[in-house]
Order: C-alpha cells, then structure tokens, then sequence
C-alpha cells in the first residue's frame, strides 16, 4: 500500500522523519511529531492514517484539525495526490456552511477542517463521530496560540472512541492541555533546534534613523527580484506596508486573519506563481502555507518570543536549500535578547536601483471545480484560444468557484483580447486580469 501511495505522488522514499512515524505508529501510543514547516510531516501522518481505516465502514474514521483554512486544503491536496480512493472533505470558516452540510451527508473517511467549523458540524449532528478512532492536530500549538482552545476542546471530548492521537508542531514550546487526552506518547523530534538550516545566513540591517519603512523598501530594492516573505506583527502594519510598497512601485500582495477567504487565495497564487517577489503577511504564513522556494525572510516587525523567529526563518532554507533571514532594526530599536548567536551586520548598498517589474501577470477565470472545470481544460483553452507558447504559460491552480494563471507579463494584453468573446468548456465566464 505505502509503495503504491509514493508512486501515485512520484515520491521514490520516505524520509527519516517519516519513516520514524511509520514505526512510531506501530505502538498503541500516541504521537507527538515535531518538525518543521517543509519537512513533510503531512505525509508522515497521513500514512497512519491510510493504514488505520476500514474500507468496509462507511462513516468518519479520522479527523485531522487544522488552525487555518489554507493549511486544510493543503492537507486535502496531499491526501488526493495519494490517490487512495477514499472520501475526503474539507470543512472551514469564511465560505457557507451549508454545502459542506449536503457533502457530509455521504460521510468521508477523513475529514479536515478548521476547528470552529467542525465544532459546528459536530453540534449540529452533520456526522456521526462513533467511528473516529484517529485524531490529527496539524500544528496544534498554533491553534492554541490563535484562541481555538474552547473548539478543540468540545470536538475531543465528543471523539468517545479514539485509539490513537498525533499532534505535529514545528516547536516544543507549548504545554498540551490534558482534555487532548494523551498517554505516555511516542515523542518524535525533528524540530529545527535539533536540526538547524544549514543553509540559513542571518543578518541585521540598523537603520540611521528611526523611518523602518523607507529600511524596508531600501532592503527589498537590494534584494533584486529574489521572493522575498516580509513579517509583521499586526493586521493594520501589514496593510500599511503593502501600501506603502505599492506607493514606491513595488509589486506585492499582502496576507493576514482578517480577508476574506477569496482575498487570500488570490494573494497566495500571485506569489507562488511569480506575479510578485513581494508577500507581506502577519505570522499567520510562518506555517503551514504552500509558498515554496521563498529566498528571504525580513522581519520588519521583530517577534515578541523565539519560537515566532524560528517558525518564520523556517520559511527560507528549507529542504537543502539556501536562504537568508534579514531582521531590521530602527535607531532606537535594539534585537531581542533571545536571539542568539547574533546576526552578522548587513550593509545596503549606496547605490540601489529599483526592484525589476515581475515577469508574470495573473490572470482571474471566473469557472472552477464546482463547474467541472480542470487545470488541463484551462491549458488546452489558453494554448488554442489565446495563442500561447508553453513558455509563456506558467502556474494554473483551480479553487472552488473560479481558476488563476500566470501569464507572461508581456503577453496578457494580447491574450485577453483573443479570448474576449471565447468559451471554455462550453461555458461563457469573465476572464480578465486579476486585481
């Protein structure tokens, strides 16, 4: 079964981390996995899992909470790339309850979600919980820290039939509640204190003066057109920061618990897909995001504990990769005490040219899943219809109720004037460039 899995994924092994959870999951204990964001730990648990349901029953068998919404589809997406031929379902805040409520009426064998919304369903009797004998928290620290204690707690005392738990966390740094009910578990530490980011370089840029932002536009234009994750620590500096950049002519896009679920989406794909080398979120995206191959991390805000620093560090340098971590520091601000070693001094250039415009555009489908509507439909119509060359066609990704493609800059003008009054899949639908 493990072998079929990884070569529906084009996976050719495991890693040690997962290997161990493979082994650690054959003890009748439960599991506490500490690993970074990056390291694969979805997978490591989701293979528990597989091996543990009964392809006979016909209800819930595992649950997995999630403290956000991005991170439950991603978790949905590796579960489908597993190709099991298993029910999946996600459940979550910030889109009606009420679809999910007809999608449960044919209950999966996993179900994701968030845990105010599960906790909903639950109470609302929208599944039957007598048959859950598996319970993941996927980063249950930062569903703590993000207040969801009350909801984890009503949804576990409800699960009467658990044989087994497995928490994941990047750290060690929360105590679990005892209501999660653990018993002497098998604790796995792959955790980057134990393992750090070799190919992590740390720097502290000092300001002259105390103007952080016109530091931080200084620092970006430095870093050319490298993806850059910029942290801060409230919703209203990121705002102030997105459009400060934007005033300088900075391409970027901003993220934080405050948008709403298609707001999000959109900012998420315009920086994967290489429309901006800019993303300024709150720690919200220190964890569990699918933003890979991100070169710098700058905190423009300084965490207020370490374990913050090393969540968002751990965005950059991951998988064997090289990256750089840039915390910057006004006149009158001085580094936090818990940061040690201490960063080496980085100096900005005397001279810096503005940052390069993105060589891609994204491009907003109003079609997606809900009309049937794949990823291969969309590159067969922007091939055909709008004239593309392969080169010129970058990252597709198809939500629920409308699609996103990256588009070579230079050519959306072009395309958007051929596809005008075109079809795709039989289906007239706005098509134009993302705001």
């Amino acid at each position: 079964m493990i072998e079929n899995t990884l070569s529906n994924m084009g996976i050719e092994s495991l890693n040690a981390m997962q290997l161990s959870t493979l082994e650690a999951n054959k003890l009748e204990k439960d599991i506490v996995l500490l690993s970074p964001t990056g390291s694969g730990k979805t997978l490591a648990y989701l293979l528990p899992i597989l091996l543990g349901l009964n392809p006979e029953c016909k209800k819930v068998q595992a649950l997995v909470l999630a403290p956000s919404r991005e991170l439950a589809q991603q978790i949905e997406q590796v579960w489908r790339s597993m190709g099991t031929g298993y029910k999946v379902n996600t459940c979550f805040g910030g889109r009606p309850s009420n679809a999910e409520k007809r999608a449960l009426q044919t209950p999966p064998a996993l179900l994701i979600g968030t845990p105010g919304r599960l906790q909903d369903h639950i109470e609302r009797n929208n599944f039957e919980v007598d048959d859950i004998r598996l319970l993941v928290l996927d980063e249950f620290d930062k569903s703590l820290e993000m207040g969801f204690l009350e909801q984890m707690e009503a949804i576990i005392t409800r699960l009467s039939y658990l044989h087994k738990r497995i928490l994941t966390s990047a750290t060690d740094a929360i105590q679990i509640p005892k209501f999660i009910g653990l018993h002497s578990p098998s604790k796995l530490d792959y955790s980057e204190k134990h393992n750090e980011l070799k190919g992590l370089s740390s720097y502290i840029i000092k300001g002259e003066n105390n103007d952080k932002m016109d530091l931080l536009y200084k620092t970006i234009c430095s870093l050319g057109s490298d993806s850059t994750l910029v942290f801060c620590n409230q919703r209203d500096s990121v705002e102030k920061v997105a459009a400060y950049l934007r005033e300088r002519r900075v391409a970027n896009e901003f993220f934080h618990g405050g948008l709403e679920q298609p707001d999000r989406e959109r900012a998420l794909s315009k920086f994967r897909n290489g429309s901006c080398h800019v993303f300024i979120s709150t720690d919200l995206a220190s964890r569990g995001l699918d933003i890979p191959e991100i070169r710098n991390v700058v905190h423009f805000d300084m965490p207020v504990r370490n374990d913050e620093f090393i969540h968002r560090n751990g965005r950059t340098a991951r998988m064997g990769a090289e990256g750089n971590s840039f915390s910057l520091l006004a006149a009158n601000e001085e580094l936090p005490t818990f940061i040690y070693p201490v960063p080496q001094a980085f100096s900005l250039p005397t001279l810096i040219a503005s940052p390069s415009k993105p060589q891609w555009a994204t491009i907003y489908i109003g079609k997606g899943k809900k009309d049937k509507l794949s990823k291969m439909d969309i590159v067969g119509f922007l091939f055909k219809k709008g004239e593309l060359a392969r080169e010129e066609l970058g990252i597709v990704e198809v939500k629920e109720f409308y699609s996103y493609a990256a588009i070579k800059a230079d050519k959306v003008q072009e395309l958007l004037r051929l596809v005008q009054n075109e079809k795709i899949k039989n289906m007239k639908t706005k098509i134009d460039l993302s705001a």
